[in-house]
């Protein structure tokens, strides 16, 4: 029994390296880029990170289908700005996100691209970060929804309703800013 055990620790030890720490650390820096993950223990999406695609926001997307200046990007990449959240571009037109917490909206996160309109209740700024970094819309969290595009998961901002667009088997998530260091500029789909 102890060889076995002997034999698996490094394996162990090994595993949780490759994950992203989810440790509090320092609080980024107001200019920071970031990506997002999401934080739900015993989840699918536990330490999943944020995709965009079609003018919204995703976990485990298989393939943004982004425009970006350094290739492809496994995650999308953001910065925060007088209260707005942006989808970071070195040099393309800004993509800002949006909340509609209406009763139509239901929590809507989205994204628009240059002067494109927002729905009519939208909301664009309120957008903070915590000392843990993590990220809040107005102090309200967030509900990831499962069965989405390409098997991904839909990203909401809670707003009461635990169904938001009748969606079924969402969770509330916890939603961490993680700095990136070498941030590739995107063009993310519309």
């Amino acid at each position: 029994m102890f060889k076995e055990l002997a034999l698996a620790i490094p394996f162990f030890v090994g595993a949780s390296t490759a994950l992203p720490q989810a440790t509090p650390g320092a609080k980024l820096a107001p200019d920071a880029k970031f990506s997002l993950m999401a934080l739900r223990s015993a989840s699918e999406v536990h330490f999943a990170g944020f995709d965009a695609a079609k003018s919204s926001l995703f976990l485990n997307l298989p393939n943004q289908n982004a425009s970006c200046d350094a290739g492809p990007a496994d995650s999308a990449t953001f910065y925060l700005q007088d209260g707005g959240l942006y989808l970071y571009a070195a040099s393309a037109t800004p993509q800002q996100l949006y909340v509609d917490r209406s009763g139509m909206g239901q929590g809507k996160l989205g994204y628009t691209t240059g002067a494109q309109p927002t729905p009519k209740n939208a909301e664009r700024t309120s957008f903070t970060l915590d000392e843990s970094n993590d990220l809040t819309f107005n102090g309200a969290g967030f509900i990831a929804c499962p069965n989405s595009i390409d098997g991904a998961w839909s990203v909401w901002v809670s707003a009461g309703i635990d169904k938001p667009a009748g969606n079924e088997g969402c969770l509330g998530i916890s939603v961490r800013a993680v700095e990136v260091s070498e941030p590739n500029g995107c063009l993310y789909t519309e």
